[in-house]
C-alpha cells in the first residue's frame, strides 16, 4: 500500500508543463498568522502548515473539532467512541500531550487533566472562523507542549456591514444541530455574538464484535455561547472583551476487566473562556503591539454507578475543576526595507502564565476502592525574541528563541531557526527548519497522590525535544493553468529525551513519575493537490510515521505506520459543491481487546477507512441547503482498540447568511 501511494504520488512530479496563460485561474495565497506571529505567506512558512477555513468546514461538514482534525496531514485524531468520548492528537508522532492548543492565541489546555493533554472530543465549531495547524517543534513561539506542534481555533469576529447567520439541521439517527449569530460595526463600534446547540443520540461505541456489546448508545449535548464587543476610539488602537461559555453533558463507555457495556456512565464537560485586551499599531504601522489577559475556567465530572450487570461491580465519581489565567505582551516591529532585505520583522514579549488543579477521583473495582487527587498551583514566566526577512525577494529567514522559568519542573530556554528559498524558475520552493521543544510536568505529575500508593514528584524535569525538517514543494503548470497541481514533499525527525513515565518500585506498593523514557520519531508527508478545473478540486495526502521508542527500540502506540486522507471539491452546477472524504488510518500497536472483552497485551490493531460526503447547495445568495453523511459505509474501524467509531449518520439542513 505505502508503495503504491508512493510512486503514485511522486510520479506527479515528472508531469509535463505546457504554455499557460499568464494570469488564469491562478489561487490567492494563504495567510499564517500561527506559524511565526507575524502574517505571512504559508509558501514562505519553513514548516508544515494546514489551514482549516469557514468555507472547507461547512463544506466538509465537520461539526466537532475531532472530525475536523481527523484529515491533517501528520495528524492521527485517536477518540474513546463519539462525541464526548476523550479525542487525543498525536502530531508527528509525539504524544498527545506534545500539541498546543490556543484560542486566539491564549493556551487552552485543562491544567487539571492528569497528563496534560487536550481533550479533541468535545468542543463543536459553530464560533470557528478558521483553523491553523502548525506541525513541528513551536516552543520557541509558544513554549510549554508544543513538541509535536500548535492547534490555534481562531473565532469569528465581526467587522464591516452588519450579518446575520443562522443555521438549522436534523439527522438520523435523532440529531439536531442549531445556531444563529451577528457580527458587524458601527462606527468605532464592533460585536460579534452567537449561541448554537449540537445534540444526537449517539451509537454505542463498544465493539459490536465483543459478546458485551448491548447496543446501548451514548447520547450527546452540547451548548455552546459567545460574545465579543470591541471599540476603537482612535485609528489603529483596539480595546475588547471577548468571552466563551460552552457547556457539554454526554453519555461514555469504558473498557473494564473484562468490558462490560455501560449504560449509564455519564460526564459533563463545562468551559469558560474570557479575553479582554487592547492592540495598536503605533509609528505609522511600524510597531504593533498587544496586551491580553485571558482566564480557562474548567468543571468536568464523570459518574459512574454500579450496574448490577457489571461483571466488575464497578462504580466511580470523579471530578476535575481547572483554571488558567494568561498574561500576554506581544510586540511586533516592521523595519523598513534595506538593501537585500524586504518585510523584515522583529518580534518580541512577555508571557505569565498562573495555573492551579483541584481534582478528585473515588472509585471501587469490586470491593476494591481506589482513590486519586491532586491540589496544586504553579507560575510559569517567558520571554522571546525573534525576527524574519526576506532577502532578494528569494530567501525567507525566520529565527525564534524563548526562555521559560516555571515555579517547578525548572527552567527551558527553546528555539527554533528555519528558512524557504523559492526558486521560481523551477515553480519551486525548499524549505527546511530545526528547533527544539519541551513539556513541562502536569501538576498531577508533581503533587498527584493515590491510595495504591502514587506520590507525585516535585523534581521531575521538563520533557525536552530536538527537530527538524526539509522539504521540497513544486507548482505544476499545465492545460492553461498556472495552478494546475502543487507537490509538497516533507521528511521531518524528532528526538525527545527525559520523557515522563510511572515507575513503580519492586514489590509494586508505591510509585511515581520519573524522567525515565527516550524515543526517536521520523516520517514523511506527501500531500499533491490538483486543480483541473475551476470547478474541480482533488486533495491527497500520505503520511509515513516511523515513532519508536528508544530504550527496547518498539513501535510507540497507537502510531500507524501509514495514514492517507483525500478529499475532492466539486461544483459543477451553479451554487452546489460536493464534497467526498476519505481517510484511511493504517495498522498500529495498541493495547489489544479480544472479542470477550478481556485485554490480551499488546498487539497489532487493524486498519480502518472512513468515508464521508457533503452535498452544499445555494438556493439564493442567502440561502444555502445541505446534507451531510458522516461514515456513510458504516465502518467498525476502532481508532483505538476496544472502542468503535461511530456509524453512519445523516444530517440536512439549512444555512442562512443575510
Amino acid at each position: 500500500m505505502r508503495r503504491l501511494l508512493l510512486a503514485a504520488l511522486l510520479s506527479s512530479s515528472c508531469l509535463s508543463a505546457p504554455a499557460f496563460a499568464q494570469d488564469a485561474d491562478v489561487r490567492l495565497p494563504d495567510m499564517v498568522i500561527t506559524a511565526t506571529r507575524v502574517p505571512t505567506l504559508i509558501e514562505r512558512i519553513p514548516a508544515g502548515v494546514t489551514i482549516i477555513t469557514r468555507t472547507m468546514i461547512e463544506q466538509r461538514g465537520y461539526a466537532t473539532l475531532a472530525e475536523a482534525m481527523s484529515a491533517v496531514p501528520g495528524a492521527r485524531l485517536v477518540q474513546s467512541g463519539g462525541p464526548g468520548g476523550n479525542a487525543s492528537l498525536f502530531l508527528r508522532g509525539t504524544n498527545s500531550n506534545h500539541v498546543l492548543v490556543l484560542r486566539d492565541g491564549i493556551p487552552i489546555t485543562d491544567p487539571s487533566d492528569p497528563g496534560g493533554a487536550f481533550n479533541f472530543g468535545v468542543d463543536t465549531l459553530a464560533d470557528v472562523d478558521r483553523i491553523e495547524v502548525v506541525r513541528g517543534p513551536m516552543s520557541a513561539l509558544y513554549g510549554s507542549g508544543a513538541i509535536g506542534g500548535v492547534v490555534n481555533l481562531i473565532t469569528k469576529r465581526g467587522a464591516g456591514k452588519p450579518v446575520q447567520t443562522a443555521e438549522f439541521g436534523f439527522g438520523w439517527p435523532r440529531a439536531l444541530r442549531g445556531s444563529v449569530g451577528a457580527s458587524g460595526s458601527e462606527g468605532m463600534f464592533d460585536y460579534r455574538l452567537g449561541v448554537a446547540t449540537q445534540a444526537e443520540r449517539g451509537f454505542d461505541t463498544t465493539p459490536q464484535r465483543q459478546a458485551v456489546y448491548t447496543g446501548a448508545r451514548n447520547p450527546y449535548l452540547a451548548n455552546t455561547g459567545n460574545l465579543e464587543f470591541g471599540v476603537t476610539p482612535i485609528d489603529g488602537t483596539r480595546a475588547f472583551l471577548a468571552v466563551r461559555a460552552r457547556s457539554a453533558q454526554f453519555n461514555i463507555d469504558s473498557l473494564g476487566f473484562p468490558g462490560y457495556d455501560s449504560r449509564l456512565y455519564t460526564g459533563s464537560d463545562d468551559v469558560f473562556h474570557g479575553r479582554a485586551g487592547v492592540t495598536s499599531r503605533l509609528f505609522d504601522d511600524r510597531w504593533e503591539t498587544s496586551l491580553i489577559v485571558g482566564q480557562l475556567v474548567s468543571n468536568r465530572h464523570y459518574y459512574q454507578p454500579l450496574e448490577a450487570a457489571d461483571p466488575n461491580f464497578t462504580s466511580s465519581n470523579s471530578r476535575f475543576r481547572g483554571r488558567q489565567t494568561t498574561v500576554q505582551w506581544e510586540n511586533t516591529l516592521h523595519v523598513p526595507d534595506w538593501g537585500m532585505a524586504r518585510d523584515t520583522a522583529i518580534l518580541f514579549g512577555y508571557q505569565h502564565n498562573a495555573t492551579t488543579s483541584r481534582a478528585d477521583l473515588t472509585a471501587d473495582f469490586g470491593g476494591f476502592a481506589y482513590q486519586n487527587s491532586v491540589r496544586a498551583a504553579s507560575r510559569q514566566n517567558a520571554g522571546h525574541i525573534g525576527v524574519q526577512t526576506t532577502l532578494g525577494q528569494r530567501l525567507t529567514l525566520t529565527a525564534d528563541a524563548r526562555q521559560e522559568q516555571g515555579s517547578y519542573g525548572g527552567a527551558a530556554f527553546t528555539w527554533r531557526t528555519g528558512g524557504v528559498l523559492a526558486v521560481p524558475e523551477a515553480w519551486s520552493r525548499l524549505k527546511a527548519s530545526l528547533g527544539t521543544g519541551f513539556r513541562a510536568p502536569s501538576l498531577f505529575d508533581l503533587f498527584g497522590i493515590d491510595t495504591s500508593g502514587y506520590v507525585g514528584n516535585r523534581n521531575l524535569r521538563p520533557e525536552r525535544s530536538i527537530g527538524w525538517e526539509a522539504g521540497w514543494a513544486i507548482d505544476v503548470p499545465a492545460f492553461g493553468r498556472r495552478d494546475f497541481a502543487t507537490l509538497d514533499v516533507t521528511y521531518f525527525e524528532n528526538t525527545i529525551r527525559d520523557m515522563i513515565a510511572t515507575v513503580f518500585n519492586a514489590s509494586f506498593t508505591a510509585a511515581t513519575s520519573q524522567n525515565v523514557n527516550r524515543a526517536k520519531i521520523r516520517g514523511a508527508e506527501i500531500a499533491l493537490t490538483a486543480r483541473p478545473f475551476s470547478w474541480a478540486e482533488a486533495s491527497l495526502a500520505y503520511t509515513w510515521t516511523d515513532a519508536r521508542n528508544r530504550a527496547d527500540n518498539t513501535r510507540l502506540l497507537r502510531r500507524p505506520v501509514d495514514q492517507v486522507s483525500a478529499n475532492l471539491r466539486l461544483t459543477p452546477l451553479p451554487g452546489l459543491t460536493i464534497a467526498p472524504e476519505l481517510v484511511y488510518t493504517g495498522s498500529f500497536q495498541d493495547f489489544i481487546i479480544d472479542d470477550g472483552g478481556f485485554q490480551g497485551g499488546v498487539g497489532r490493531a487493524k486498519p480502518g477507512v472512513i468515508f464521508n460526503l457533503n452535498i452544499n447547495y445555494a438556493i439564493t445568495p442567502t440561502l444555502t441547503g445541505f446534507v451531510e453523511g458522516r461514515n456513510i459505509g458504516g465502518s467498525r474501524f476502532e481508532p483505538t482498540n476496544g472502542f468503535q467509531t461511530p456509524g453512519a449518520r445523516v444530517l440536512a439542513g439549512l444555512r442562512a447568511r443575510f
